[in-house]
């Protein structure tokens, strides 16, 4: 018998990171397809224009390279000592210094 609109057989869903049946297979698919076609593919890119070529590149990189996340520090110098203040600085012009 069917269930009414709004129910289902597994009130609690499937499982947290368990992968769905239809993505699996389409993932499967399109990594034999590219694995079936990887030479013409090759040839494909090497035929375009150097900016067209690079931005594939760009693209195909964003699956292979971890983007970079911005680092912000954030000091509440009002609540640092007289000490820790001066360290601070004397590490950040210490390069300066040496540089020089």
């Amino acid at each position: 018998m069917a269930q009414k609109k709004g129910q289902t057989g597994n009130p609690n869903g499937r499982p947290k990171g368990s992968p769905n049946k239809i993505t699996k297979g389409a993932r499967e698919w399109l990594t034999g397809l590219i694995n079936k076609n990887r030479k013409q593919i090759e040839l494909d890119i090497e035929a375009l224009d150097p900016k067209d070529r690079l931005l594939i590149f760009e693209k195909l990189m964003a699956y292979t390279i971890p983007k970079l996340q911005a680092v912000e520090a954030k000091f509440e110098f009002e609540k640092l000592s007289e000490e820790q203040i001066n360290l601070i600085i004397s590490e950040l012009t210490k390069n300066i210094e040496e540089n020089d």
